[in-house]
């Protein structure tokens, strides 16, 4: 993968390049890729998704607030069973972008049944802008919390990830150069 390590101010690259011996999909096992905004969690769990797509693995990216909103549009019980077996079928599920919003006591029941369908059954992986000491801003009230983050780190990997947005690098890097190729062909 086209990663660039020296960005990131803390990452355990050695545990990142492990995850792409793909163990912990046959184990199976979750990981969790924990930091802010823009350090290359998304681009890790792409990565892992696309290689273990490759090698024959079935695999689902769904981003929380697509899967959550998917499975709280169910209008009946038997309409919500199918959608959870839809989530707890493939052998590797990423979800990204835990964190990024809200949720309600039934959004948070809804992960709670996709990572307990899955539980020691089939790999997960989560990308988080929040460690789990914060997951009761995401999910306000529900008592399924602990519980959820219980199972989730229980034979887990977690990946923290620090440092400062590299879009905004790239950003500052552009406006740069757009600003040099104004000034010089002035």
């Amino acid at each position: 993968p086209d990663f660039d390590w020296g960005w990131p101010t803390k990452i355990d690259r050695e545990l990142v390049e492990d995850l792409f011996t793909l163990e912990f999909v046959t184990e199976p096992a979750n990981v969790v890729l924990c930091g802010p905004n823009a350090v290359g969690k998304t681009m890790i769990a792409q990565n892992i998704a696309d290689l273990a797509l490759r090698r024959g693995h079935t695999v689902l990216f769904v981003t929380a607030s697509e899967m959550l909103k998917d499975l709280a549009d169910q209008a009946s019980s038997a309409a919500l069973s199918r959608r959870i077996k839809h989530y707890c079928q493939p052998e590797l599920l990423v979800v990204d972008e835990v964190g990024y919003l809200s949720y309600d006591n039934r959004h948070a029941d809804l992960l709670f049944e996709v990572v307990s369908g899955r539980y020691q059954k089939r790999a997960l992986v989560l990308t988080t802008n929040k460690p789990f000491a914060e997951w009761n801003e995401i999910f306000p009230n529900a008592t399924c919390v602990v519980t959820l983050i219980d199972r989730i780190v229980h034979r887990s990997e977690i990946v923290s990830i620090e440092g400062e947005s590299y879009r905004l690098k790239e950003a500052k890097e552009r406006a740069a150069s757009k600003a040099a190729h104004r000034a010089a062909t002035r």
